[in-house]
């Protein structure tokens, strides 16, 4: 049977179609079909100071009530958290510290900070541009009424006096004691070999925990040192807990504190699913 051109190009038209509405339709299955954690790998940052005020925080210095803010320790000012002393007569051993308020166990922290100024009248010597993290601690409300500080594993920061050498990132252990290279540590304070940050200059803290098993110090991006097995001096080990920063008369700035939970959903096939994540919670897992 003759078939003319246009009904030719007619049919092969509407067999075109059928095929391109074949794909569009198969297309749309496989879209559809697409786990919607394809976003696994993007991180969670979120910020804990909020560049207005002390909202979510706790103060403990040493000799005050919890939250009592003596002098005016602990403020915000130009978008930046303070600890300063300029309403202190002079320093008498009142060691502050401020803390976030809920406890991470497998997380990365960072804090951005500056040593500023001049240190508070009657200061110990070895707290000049001295400050720290505190992490894996007590609460701020379980702190005694004269405890200088709270039992935990402490981040040094320790800013540089324009001349000496004055390594960044040790480790001090109030209460507790740590693992380093297979062995456990009694030693207060275990010097780091990081670099010295001179001047008032803005320095990178990352913290990386996980629980018990690894930590991490890393100062601009440079890991400084790693090791286990945090313990209270009992030997009770400590796989998390609560953080604070310091205040130990000497001025400092703080424009950022952010982290990254570590801990939650790993289950490929779980909607909240991060590839980030080294602490399997099943309970978090969501459809």
């Amino acid at each position: 049977m003759f078939i003319s051109t246009s009904k030719l190009q007619l049919k092969f038209l509407l067999f075109a179609g059928l095929i391109l509405s074949l794909m569009v339709s198969c297309t749309d299955t496989s879209s559809n079909n697409l786990s919607d954690n394809s976003n696994a790998d993007s991180e969670e940052w979120v910020e804990l100071f909020n560049g207005e005020n002390l909202d979510g925080w706790d103060f403990k210095i040493t000799g005050y009530e919890l939250n009592e803010n003596y002098a005016n320790t602990f403020r915000v000012e130009d978008g930046l958290m303070k600890v300063r002393y300029d309403e202190y007569d002079q320093f008498e051993g009142q060691f502050g510290h401020i803390f976030y308020e809920e406890p991470f166990s497998y997380y990365r922290l960072i804090v951005e900070y500056r040593f500023v100024g001049e240190q508070a009248p009657n200061g110990p010597g070895w707290a000049f541009m001295n400050n720290g993290i505190m992490f894996h601690s007590q609460s701020a409300e379980s702190m005694e009424l004269d405890q200088d500080f709270p039992d935990s594993i402490e981040f040094q920061l320790l800013g540089g006096d324009g001349e000496e050498d004055r390594p960044n990132g040790s480790i001090c252990t109030p209460g507790t004691h740590v693992v380093v290279d297979g062995e456990l540590v009694t030693d207060h304070c275990i010097g780091a070999d990081g670099p010295t940050q001179h001047g008032d200059q803005w320095v990178t803290a990352e913290l990386v925990a996980h629980g018990s098993e690894k930590i991490q110090h890393i100062v601009n991006d440079e890991v400084i040192f790693e090791y286990s097995r945090p313990q209270l001096d009992n030997g009770q080990r400590i796989s998390g807990g609560y953080f604070a920063l310091q205040g130990e008369s000497h001025p400092t700035d703080i424009r950022s504190v952010r982290v990254l939970n570590l801990e939650g959903c790993m289950d490929e096939n779980a909607s909240n699913y991060k590839d980030y994540y080294v602490k399997h919670d099943p309970y978090s897992c969501e459809d």
